[in-house]
């Protein structure tokens, strides 16, 4: 189940990076795999509102496009709800992309850290064996700006490095992915932030290399940017 925010969820007219990602599980995965979620939607930008179902390739299909993202939700909007999502979608593996629209608008390091694990725990309620790849937060534009805002941005990567090493427990492992080669804001996002189809794929590259890297999931990511 792909957990995020708006970079997860994305905007009419997107790929998306979870498109990507089901992409190469589909050519590389030598197992049955579903992809799960309470959510199909894209986000739509002329109203504000998650109602769009124009995917760049209408071929992606209903099923694969479940997820649980929102534009504009982080951690503090996700940690309530995971428990319910996870018990109803029943997901072994969560894919999660947060934290930078926490620190943007809603919570510093320290408060983003705790509804972090405040998130895990809860998911652990619904499934006790549930497994997560973490992304780190990638700066936007705004770090350039804000010399405080890029420092949150460093601190909260650091404590949720220290977070998964914590929390990871054999029965349900936890794994904090790269940050994804070579990723630049110029040119692998469309406004600074959000990730075009270059940043699509080093996105669902850092995941897909993360779960074969340590737990011999899939294959390398193979599709270059």
């Amino acid at each position: 189940m792909f957990v995020g925010d708006s970079m997860t969820i994305g905007a009419a007219g997107d790929y998306t990076w979870r498109y990507r990602m089901w992409q190469h599980l589909r050519a590389h995965l030598d197992e049955p795999f579903a992809i799960v979620g309470p959510r199909s939607t894209l986000h739509e930008k002329a109203t504000d509102t998650p109602t769009s179902y124009d995917y760049a390739d209408p071929s992606f299909p209903e099923r694969a496009r479940r997820h649980l993202a929102g534009w504009g939700e982080g951690w503090l909007h996700m940690a309530p709800m995971i428990a319910d999502e996870v018990r109803k979608n029943r997901p072994d593996v969560l894919l999660i992309s947060l934290g930078l629209i926490d620190l943007g608008f809603y919570t510093n390091a320290e408060q983003t850290e705790a509804n972090l694990r405040t998130f895990i725990a809860n998911a652990r309620t619904a499934n006790a064996d549930i497994a997560a790849v973490l992304l780190p937060v990638i700066p936007n534009t705004r770090a350039d700006l804000d010399p405080d805002f890029a420092g949150e941005c460093d601190e909260l990567n650091i404590r949720m490095a220290k977070a998964v090493a914590d929390l990871d427990t054999p029965a349900s492992p936890l794994l904090l992915a790269s940050r994804p080669a070579a990723y630049d804001i110029l040119l692998d996002t469309y406004d600074g932030t959000h990730p075009n189809a270059s940043g699509e794929h080093r996105l669902a590259a850092a995941f897909a290399d993360a779960m074969h890297q340590a737990w011999g999931i899939g294959a390398p990511y193979a599709t270059a940017p």
